[in-house]
């Protein structure tokens, strides 16, 4: 599940194929982008026929592309007698480009989950959610392995990596202990339906710092941020003695 829709930092279509093009610019950028995402590879001179534009024209906006990444070059294959000059180039997207259109990822991973819930029951769509997170867990443990016993450090350590992995996540000590923050989740729209996604989450989450945790909001149930509540130890402590008492 964390590659269903992974898009790194959310942005619109539009806004990742003219990250640095305004007006009309921006908008023949994205003709030629969606002509690029029809046709496959594409030479410059049947991207200015199709578009209407001078061979310098469209040579400003695919240099402009290919200084973003956005689209790469192949060199076009003739199957007649080969004339002077250099090989003819065609443009095609790259693989950063695509993921910037809409994708309908998340529509097939609920359908596949509601299957399941159907068939097998919710019981399974939990199994099938920590499964899913487990080579997440590896991956995290692996990055905040030097970060001690501390919780509170090793959530440092885990914020930091869950940032590498798209989470866009941050700790901060509070009064009662840490605070660990992801402001982007990318599988909210699915795990909106299927909470299991969110408990699986934070089971890692409790395991890799080594202490219970407490989900206090979560962006799948329309907060602005996953937010999980650490506890320090001798908070914990007292907190355990009271409730005996």
């Amino acid at each position: 599940m964390r590659n269903v829709a992974v898009v790194k930092y959310p942005e619109s279509a539009r806004d990742g194929l003219v990250a640095n093009a305004t007006g009309a610019d921006g908008r023949t950028r994205d003709r030629v982008a969606q002509l690029l995402l029809e046709r496959g590879a594409t030479t410059a001179a049947q991207l200015g026929t199709a578009l209407g534009l001078s061979p310098a024209a469209i040579r400003k906006h695919l240099d402009a592309m290919l200084a973003e990444h956005l689209v790469e070059t192949r060199e076009v294959r003739s199957t007649g007698p080969r004339g002077r000059g250099r090989p003819a180039k065609a443009f095609v997207l790259t693989a950063a480009a695509r993921e910037t259109f809409p994708h309908f990822y998340d529509g097939i991973a609920s359908a596949a989950l509601h299957w399941i819930a159907e068939h097998a029951g919710p019981e399974a769509v939990a199994r099938f959610a920590a499964e899913q997170v487990g080579p997440l867990e590896a991956r995290l443990r692996a990055a905040v392995c030097q970060a001690g016993d501390d919780p509170i450090g090793r959530a440092e350590a885990l914020a930091g990596a869950l940032t590498a992995e798209g989470y866009a996540a941050n700790a901060t000590t509070i009064a009662s202990g840490g605070q660990l923050c992801q402001h982007h989740c990318p599988v909210a729209h699915v795990a909106a339906e299927f909470p299991q996604l969110c408990d699986a989450e934070t089971e890692v989450i409790s395991r890799i710092v080594g202490t219970h945790v407490q989900r206090l909001a979560t962006i799948a149930h329309g907060d602005g941020v996953c937010t999980t509540h650490i506890p320090s130890p001798n908070k914990q402590a007292r907190t355990t003695v009271r409730t005996g008492t």
